[in-house]
């Protein structure tokens, strides 16, 4: 069960979270978010500490350690409780304090990091200990690892784990970190935004769980986006391949890379609400029969550049020529389309984007264009549905397109539009592709 920031942001938010778990009839693996707000205050220190103004980051510091004195107070009851919390405070806002005075890396910036994810499980823990139920926090940084390309190193996370759970036989509830890790240095490292969605994946399948619930704020992946379109609904069932797509290209509720572990060993995800623990939120698992267009997702900042030479021409070799470009700068493309003298790929990270270009320069004629979207049209063989690709481009016959990927996937149609259009997209696909 893994609960996110809103779901534990408040202290009655919490004892919300000790409720649900306290629900099950099966021994439960609890993976927690740091308190919402956290992680960004803890971004905003470590960017004041890179450019060398120690006094807003103490600001900062002092800003954030007043939030978690009045937070404990409302969480807590008893003079222990309360007591075993302050020394928690102090442990965690003491070492923020000392790396003040230390001289800033990549490496300190991953241990401010980390401190959120600690903060969260050490006070939820001290509540369960207060109201006598029995639980283990079991530290991520043992057994949570990643290799030197930041994958995590599932068969070693599984071995770790189980070792840990074998020392406690009787126990039915542990407790534990999202997001952070150990890197392959040993260093305290993490798994990037939204990696407590990744950590609980990694978990259900290192240990053949039962099911993993995701558990958020809102009541299953809708099929649309619920913030700019009117008329959302929760979509009952998806298969992992259609939740993994709608993840990736802009479904906020699920990190993109946690579906691959948990259909990897054929775990349900379940999404669920802590707000509303009755709805039925979505399942997701190996097959679903539904066909046809289930759900709708956009993905903002996407770069779109095009490569064009008429060398392609019946050339072989150039589309491997543009790839190895990528992959030299570990740029993954999100979508590609081609001509006979043309090929078109969008990214998402432009941390080497000049370098990119340059290079491909060497190969054609360049055109880069930002600041563009794709939305993604997902539901089950929706490539094979009659009537399905109509009803999209149809809907989108106001709109200029540039780009479409279709075929590729069973499961997905991608357009690429300019981002001022993306909203417009949105709603417009919304009316014209769901019939209910």
């Amino acid at each position: 069960m893994k609960f996110g920031g809103t779901s534990v942001g408040r202290p009655e938010r919490m004892h919300q979270v000790k409720d649900l778990i306290c629900s099950s009839s099966e021994p439960t693996l609890v993976v927690l978010s740091a308190l919402s707000g956290t992680t960004n205050a803890l971004v905003g220190i470590g960017e004041a500490l890179a450019q060398g103004d120690k006094g807003l980051a103490k600001d900062r510091i002092e800003k954030l350690h007043a939030h978690y004195l009045e937070f404990y107070p409302a969480l807590l009851t008893t003079p222990s409780a309360r007591e075993k919390a302050e020394a928690i405070l102090k442990e965690h806002f003491e070492l923020l304090h000392i790396l003040l005075k230390i001289s800033f890396n990549e490496a300190i910036q991953r241990d401010i990091l980390a401190q959120g994810e600690l903060l969260s499980t050490k006070l939820f823990h001290a509540l369960l200990e207060e109201l006598g139920i029995p639980s283990v926090l079991l530290p991520a940084l043992d057994f949570m690892s990643i290799d030197e390309n930041s994958e995590p190193e599932l068969g070693k996370i599984s071995d770790k784990l189980k070792a840990l759970l074998a020392k406690h036989p009787n126990q039915r509830l542990f407790i534990t970190q999202g997001y952070i890790c150990k890197n392959h240095r040993n260093e305290v490292d993490n798994l990037k935004r939204g990696g407590s969605d990744y950590t609980a994946s990694l978990v259900a399948a290192a240990l053949q769980a039962s099911v993993c619930e995701i558990w958020t704020d809102i009541d299953g992946m809708h099929n649309n986006d619920p913030r700019i379109v009117d008329k959302t609904r929760p979509i009952a069932e998806l298969s992992f391949d259609e939740a993994a797509e709608l993840a990736y290209f802009g479904a906020k509720i699920l990190h993109p890379a946690s579906i691959w572990p948990a259909q990897l060993h054929n775990v349900p995800v379940r999404l669920l609400n802590t707000m509303d623990p009755m709805a039925p939120g979505t399942l997701i698992k190996a097959e679903v029969a539904e066909t046809g267009v289930k759900a709708i997702a956009a993905k903002d900042g996407i770069t779109a550049i095009k490569i064009k030479s008429s060398r392609m021409l019946l050339a072989y070799g150039f589309l491997r020529r543009i790839f190895e470009v990528f992959e030299a700068y570990k740029t993954p493309i999100d979508m590609i389309t081609t001509s006979e003298v043309a090929v078109s790929v969008t990214i998402d990270d432009l941390s080497h984007l000049d370098q990119i270009v340059e290079e491909l320069r060497h190969l054609g004629t360049v055109e880069v264009d930002h600041d563009q979207a794709i939305v993604c049209v997902v539901g089950n063989r929706v490539a094979e549905t009659k009537g399905s690709i109509q009803s999209v481009m149809n809907s989108l016959i106001d709109i200029p397109v540039r780009m479409v990927s279709f075929g590729g996937s069973k499961h997905n149609v991608s357009i690429l539009v300019d981002g001022k259009y993306k909203v417009e997209a949105l709603r417009r696909l919304n009316e014209g592709v769901f019939t209910w």
